[in-house]
């Protein structure tokens, strides 16, 4: 029972230090007022022209997708090489597995037409 207090103290603090930090944020940021040149998208002085609130291809999500989701694959090959000499011959057949799942998820992707750009 003494363990679930703490569990429950550490996500209280997680969620007020979210809501807490949300908060601090939307007060500083609508209390300054600025000029006119404060406005406007990029502070260049230049003005824009057309929507500003253009919408990105999918595409572009697509790419970043694939980036993040093998980004995150990286780190777990890091930590596997980082404890090779440990793992032995176990280790290298799951990380031989991972691999090629990861392979065969992009050869999946390259086959559907994901990576070419339109």
């Amino acid at each position: 029972m003494n363990g679930l207090w703490y569990v429950l103290g550490f996500a209280g603090a997680g969620v007020s230090f979210v809501f807490l930090t949300i908060g601090i944020a939307w007060l500083i940021s609508h209390r300054t007022r600025g000029s006119r040149g404060k406005q406007v998208p990029y502070e260049s002085g230049i003005d824009t022209y057309g929507d500003t609130h253009g919408r990105f291809g999918l595409s572009f999500y697509l790419y970043a997708l694939l980036f993040v989701a093998f980004d995150v694959e990286i780190v777990f090959i890091y930590i596997w090489a980082l404890n090779f000499k440990l793992l032995l011959m176990d280790g290298l057949i799951s990380m031989a597995i991972f691999i090629g799942i990861l392979l065969i998820g992009l050869g999946y992707a390259w086959r559907k037409g994901v990576l070419s750009w339109r």
